[in-house]
This record gives structure tokens, C-alpha cells and sequence, in this order.
């Protein structure tokens, strides 16, 4: 179970907070409902720090199990050279239903297990991507341009806070530190 602590930020219109059950399962449907590969209103962005401290955005198409957030980039790429730097980051997700900010870190994730488990996720999702030699990174005829050329590591985001704002009526806002 996750533990947080939920704020209502549109207490002030006299709506009740977004329960953070309504979220999730929209979150658990899939890859297909967050990387704008299942319907056009689904879009999905990272933010990290540049050396100069410049933001960097980029699209990409993550997962979510099990209250973590996952996707794959290029080891030369500029999001995992950011990282590498600086595990701060920020995910964007923009649905029908809401937009989500989930603030957190990213760490290479190097066990086999779980990127085997996620690779099946993703295939599930519709990439036909699969383990490489390695056992720690993934590879397939084809992925994001942003991802650079495989092989592609897999990132794990652990949220310290998350906000949403619901795009249908009767509205909310609510924001959620997680402990």
C-alpha cells in the first residue's frame, strides 16, 4: 500500500480531493493509455536538468507498476546523461481525464527480473521489444527517435509527490506526497 499524504488544492471551488484510486487505474491500464500510442489525447513527458541548469523535456512512453514509473532511453542520450547527473526529474502525463506531474527520481534499474517483467509489459503494450544479451537492457527493431539507437536502459521513477488536474467535470486538484 502506498502511504501519502493528500492535499485538496481546489478546496477554494468547493470541490472534494481527486481520490488517488482514480488515478491509478487509469495508470494500470497500461502503456497503451500513457504514451499516446492508444489514443491521441494520451501524451507522456519527461523533465530533467541540463549541465547549465536549462530544463530538458522529452517525449516518451512509460509504464507504472506497482506505484513506480519505468521507460527505456539510449545510454548517450541527453535524458540519461542528465540523470546520471542529476536522478531529479519529472513526469508529465497528459490524459482525456487528467494531467498528472510526478516528481521523483530515476535510477538505472539492472535487474534482470524486472526488465524481463517489463519488457512483457511493453510487448503487451504493442512494442515488439525484448531482453538484449545483456539481460539488463532492451532492444527492438524500432523505439522513440528521442531514445537514441539500443541498446536501451531501463529507469525506474520512485515519486516523492504527485499532482493532478481532472480535464473533465466536475473538476479537482489534488496533490499527493508520498512517504
Amino acid at each position: 500500500m502506498i502511504q501519502m499524504e493528500a492535499k485538496n488544492l481546489a478546496d477554494l471551488y468547493g470541490l472534494p480531493p481527486v481520490d488517488w484510486d482514480r488515478v491509478e487505474a487509469r495508470l494500470n491500464r497500461g502503456p497503451e493509455a500513457l504514451a499516446g500510442t492508444g489514443d491521441s489525447d494520451n501524451r507522456s513527458w519527461l523533465a530533467t536538468t541540463n549541465a547549465d541548469g536549462s530544463p530538458h523535456l522529452t517525449g516518451l512512453g512509460p509504464l507504472y507498476v506497482s506505484g513506480l514509473f519505468y521507460f527505456t532511453t539510449g545510454e548517450g542520450t541527453r535524458k540519461a546523461r542528465n540523470l546520471a547527473r542529476d536522478p531529479r526529474c519529472t513526469l508529465g502525463i497528459s490524459t482525456d481525464e487528467f494531467d498528472l506531474a510526478v516528481e521523483g527520481d530515476a535510477a538505472l534499474v539492472d535487474d534482470p527480473d524486472v526488465v524481463a517483467d517489463l519488457v512483457g509489459r511493453w510487448v503487451a503494450g504493442g512494442w515488439p521489444a525484448r531482453v538484449d544479451a545483456t539481460g539488463t537492457a532492451l532492444t527492438a527493431e524500432y523505439s522513440a527517435p528521442s531514445a537514441g539507437l539500443p541498446p536501451w536502459q531501463v529507469y525506474r521513477i520512485t515519486p516523492r509527490q504527485a499532482t493532478v488536474v481532472l480535464a473533465a467535470a466536475p473538476g479537482g486538484a489534488t496533490r499527493w506526497r508520498f512517504r
